[in-house]
């Protein structure tokens, strides 16, 4: 459940509001008048810390009502499948295996509080306040068992990468993982360079919970959904995740936003990132402000991951020359980078695995440059309640998908058909009748693989 913070005593002076940067009085900011809590003893220091709790106790809840249908359509199965035979094992362990899961996690997770949560699930999906599978507690789950695990190659081949980054004889007394995950490479780091101080920062309360228990010396036994599973056993494996041996005295974990870390200026002498950058959704010359104000004079920042900005406005989609032409203006010396060949994800339940060229290089602060706003780039009228909303064209789009969504939604009734559907959308001028047919086929199937369920045929 959620407590008062109470930092360690080597994080707590260093620590401001992620909101407005103001130094922290205990566990409050006085000028925004928040108090910030703990969340299984992981300080909560998101910029809303009520919202965001209300938005992960909301992906929680999707989550677990996912496991729960793929667990009731793998049984929903059993009845097309002879009794007997390795089909039906699988079917059965599979399911068995997502109910199980449901019950690890929500005892994991239970500081969240979903018991509390009193939202109405309809709501919030239409809403968008709950994120899809993809962008929720389980995005990147395959990493926690890389890194507590199976992982041992990866792992040791990522901290190779960083450490050889690095300046011979580096000594960093604070460091900060901007965008931990699951948390072997801070872990790693934390036992390889013995700083004073390792903060792991990540804003996936899976990721921080299970990565401080496990770390602290707790192992934890989760399930493992492999991509594509050598064996009928292997759909569905119950791991066991440890760390070598408990973690040193110092290694801290922070829930927090990477676009908003709260920590005072100058507060770390080197600051990782690692497989950050091209998935944060912030143009990098921001980021480059952002890690520049939170390094000390001299201080060293490593990039560690690949550059894939799949989804960025063009003209942020950096190359690498790009991102190293554009350090020196960032403040940063302008390192050589290094490219290796590692593995990604290869577990030996799997048969899918990739190797990734990742690019590793350390930079040198050497002059400051004027720190970004705190947290993501919004207009003015979202973060402000007393504006008033503009009538864009994305949202008078967004208006007529919604009344065509539930105009379709409405002749649902039972008896009408697709045909039926199409003569009353051509009627109502919307679309020729032989085009909407497909069309709403279409519509149909999305409504189906949204819900979680999928047609049999």
């Amino acid at each position: 459940m959620m407590r008062p913070m109470v930092p360690p005593a080597t994080l707590a002076p260093l620590l401001a509001c992620p909101a407005c940067g103001t130094r922290l009085t205990g566990d409050a900011c006085l000028a925004c008048r928040i108090d910030y809590p703990s969340l299984a003893e992981i300080p909560w220091l998101m910029p809303d810390p009520r919202a965001s709790l209300i938005e992960w106790r909301g992906r929680l809840h999707h989550l677990l009502t996912h496991y729960g249908a793929e667990a009731a359509r793998q049984r929903a199965a059993l009845a097309r499948v002879a009794p007997g035979g390795l089909t039906r094992q699988r079917l059965e362990r599979v399911a068995a295996a997502f109910d199980d899961q449901a019950v690890r996690l929500r005892e994991l997770l239970q500081p969240l509080g979903l018991e509390r949560r009193h939202e109405a699930h309809a709501v919030h999906v239409a809403l968008g306040t709950e994120l899809p599978l993809t962008q929720g507690l389980s995005s990147y789950y395959a990493n926690l068992h890389r890194d507590w695990c199976w992982g041992d190659e990866e792992n040791a081949a990522g901290l190779a990468a960083v450490l050889q980054a690095l300046p011979a004889g580096t000594r960093p007394a604070r460091v900060l993982v901007l965008g931990a995950g699951a948390g072997r490479l801070a872990y790693d780091l934390h036992r390889t360079l013995a700083p004073e101080l390792t903060v792991a920062l990540d804003f996936n309360p899976l990721f921080a919970i299970a990565a401080r228990r496990i770390a602290g010396g707790l192992p934890l036994e989760l399930y493992e959904f492999p991509i594509a599973p050598r064996t009928v056993a292997d759909h569905a494996l119950l791991r066991r995740l440890s760390a070598l041996a408990p973690a040193p005295a110092g290694l801290e974990f922070v829930l927090a936003d990477a676009t908003a870390p709260p920590f005072l200026p100058a507060a770390f002498d080197l600051v990782l990132t690692p497989w950050l950058i091209d998935v944060l959704g912030e143009p990098v010359p921001r980021q480059l402000q952002r890690i520049n104000s939170l390094l000390m004079p001299a201080g060293l920042w490593v990039n560690h991951g690949s550059l894939a900005f799949a989804d960025a406005d063009p003209a942020l989609a950096l190359t690498l020359e790009e991102l190293l032409e554009s350090l020196p203006d960032a403040g940063f010396s302008r390192p050589a980078a290094a490219e290796a060949q590692l593995p990604y994800l290869s577990s030996p339940a799997s048969r899918h695995a990739r190797l990734e060229t990742v690019i590793t290089f350390c930079a040198r602060k050497e002059r400051d440059v004027a720190a970004p706003p705190r947290g993501r780039e919004l207009p003015e009228w979202l973060r402000r309640s007393d504006l008033p909303v503009p009538p864009l064209a994305q949202f008078r789009a967004q208006a007529l998908s919604t009344r065509v969504y539930a105009f379709l939604l409405a002749m649902i009734d039972g008896e009408r058909t697709v045909r039926d559907m199409a003569r009353l959308m051509e009627q109502q001028k919307l679309m020729a009748a032989e085009d909407a047919e497909p069309a709403i086929r279409r519509f149909l199937l999305r409504a189906l693989e949204t819900s979680g369920e999928r047609p049999s045929f």
